[in-house]
């Protein structure tokens, strides 16, 4: 089992910068990608970035592409999302995930493959 807690989240204004942290313990030997997801209020929960755990491979939803950036430090086991240039419509609560299976990259990961789930952190955007 892999239990992850996230952190970072806040009230930020239109065109600033955030960046979410997410660390994770556990058989973290075994996991093969981790991703961050997000749920705004009224909404499902949406994908917004995935990166491999031993690899260079990383995939974006097309709304945060060019903005947000995933990236990871296995020496500390946590992963990070650069949020840059935030709209009011990126408010939402950002989950981090982690799946054991292998993530090859360049493909949208669908929310069943990620077994352990962080219990979310607030991201506001004031506009």
């Amino acid at each position: 089992q892999v239990q992850l807690v996230e952190s970072g989240g806040g009230l930020v204004q239109a065109g600033d910068s955030l960046r979410l942290s997410c660390a994770a313990s556990g058989r973290t030997f075994s996991i093969g990608g981790m991703g961050w997801f997000r749920q705004a209020p009224g909404k499902e929960r949406e994908f917004v970035a995935v990166i491999q755990w031993n690899g260079p491979m990383t995939h974006y939803a097309d709304s945060v592409k060019g903005r947000f950036t995933i990236s990871r430090d296995n020496a500390k086991n946590t992963v990070y999302l650069q949020m840059n240039s935030l709209k009011a419509e990126d408010t939402a609560v950002y989950y981090c995930a982690a799946r054991l299976t292998y993530y090859s990259g360049n493909y949208v990961p669908s929310e069943a493959t990620f077994g352990s789930w962080g219990q979310g952190t607030q991201v506001t955007v004031s506009s």
